[in-house]
């Protein structure tokens, strides 16, 4: 069985989706692996890497058509899904809600598309978890950029000439990139409180040396395995109240409130922006979804009363190496679920890890919300 890793080739995107370490031990497990050339090349990974581990190198992407299995980071272009072979499985991160295009055209060819963002948050997925491995690296990356932006010292500092006080960072949102942020900035000396929708997350928040923000809570946020679901608009005007007091006094806000498949929340308006002194950041981690913070605008600087706002679209592929190697840890191991030997094994009825993760198959839209999309599109 052939198994191929393209270059990719969407702006800003510099991981790949197989490491030299991934390669050797997919062809231990009996299949052959073809990477295009320069496939590694940003996350710094050269091709003389690949050929030493076993893979066969392709030019020009020539590995599409006679592949059954392909290994993407990001979601292929309409014109890429139209290059996989009747019947091939796809695995990466598919962002359906954003590509319908493509998901469509995966379906017209039979291609099984397994999405890495809809596994199933289950004790024995966790190995295959690349939400979170790329989260991590968003939040720590974040946290260092917030301080490199921000005009002042983050930690406490007492010199001959007087003591400056610690930043106050307000980090939005306590999942893995919300976590990972407050530990970075705690690393660097901040004082960091936490909003979250979860409360059972405040024990986490507290472990890492930030202090939680307790809101009145009527319901949980608690969503589907474990991820924050949506609110409604009173709760979140709410809790716009309660934080605001923080943000006014805030030095940096990392925003990391993200709902899957739905628009971020808004919880950063323009008046509390506005609150904020001259000099202050926001660093809107959720962009890619329409950001958290009114005044963000995807991958561009805003600077609004003094306060610098952020949105950077994919953190993780700013630290291309291991970035790629988490991810491609993590692809491997969903593969070696597949894999019965040397071939691919897809069981959606009776494995729920490839019923969670399984978008497309056999001609259908396995993903309902997905499925739901299409339809209203075409309507």
């Amino acid at each position: 069985m052939k198994v191929f890793v393209p270059k990719e080739r969407r702006a800003g995107e510099t991981r790949v989706a197989a490491t030299p370490e991934t390669v050797k031990k997919l062809i231990a497990e009996g299949v052959s692996v073809a990477v295009e050339a320069g496939a590694g090349e940003d996350a710094h990974f050269p091709d003389d890497a690949y050929r030493e581990a076993g893979a066969a190198l392709t030019d020009g992407g020539g590995g599409w058509a006679d592949a059954a299995l392909v290994l993407k980071v990001a979601p292929p272009t309409p014109e890429e899904a139209a290059r996989l072979a009747p019947g091939a499985v796809l695995v990466g991160l598919l962002a359906p809600h954003r590509n319908l295009d493509a998901v469509r055209v995966l379906a017209e060819r039979g291609v099984s598309a397994l999405a890495m963002e809809l596994l199933p948050r289950i004790t024995r997925a966790q190995p295959m978890d690349a939400l979170s491995s790329q989260a991590s690296i968003a939040g720590y990356k974040a946290a260092l950029l917030a301080a490199v932006r921000l005009d002042r010292y983050f930690p406490l500092l007492m010199t001959a000439a007087g003591t400056i006080p610690p930043s106050r960072v307000v980090v939005m949102g306590a999942g893995v990139a919300g976590l990972q942020a407050l530990a970075t900035a705690r690393r660097l000396g901040a004082v960091v409180e936490v909003s979250d929708v979860r409360p059972a997350v405040k024990e986490q928040v507290e472990s890492l040396g930030g202090k939680f923000i307790d809101l009145p809570m009527a319901e949980s946020g608690e969503g589907a395995g474990g991820y924050a679901r949506e609110m409604g608009e009173d709760f979140l005007r709410r809790q716009r109240e309660i934080v605001h007091q923080r943000v006014a006094r805030a030095d940096a806000v990392i925003a990391t409130a993200l709902v899957p498949g739905k628009r971020a929340p808004l919880l950063v308006p323009r008046a509390m922006v506005e609150a904020m002194r001259p000099g202050a950041v926001v660093l809107d981690l959720a962009a890619v979804e329409g950001g958290n913070c009114e005044l963000t605008r995807p991958d561009e600087e805003v600077v609004h009363g003094g306060v610098t706002v952020l949105g950077p679209t994919n953190l993780a592929a700013t630290m291309p190496h291991d970035a790629s190697t988490l991810y491609a840890r993590n692809v491997l191991a969903l593969v070696k679920e597949l894999l019965a030997d040397g071939a691919l094994k897809l069981d959606p009825e009776g494995d729920e890890v490839v019923a969670g993760a399984l978008l497309t198959h056999r001609g259908e839209v396995r993903h309902a919300p997905t499925a739901e999309r299409l339809q209203e599109v075409a309507r």
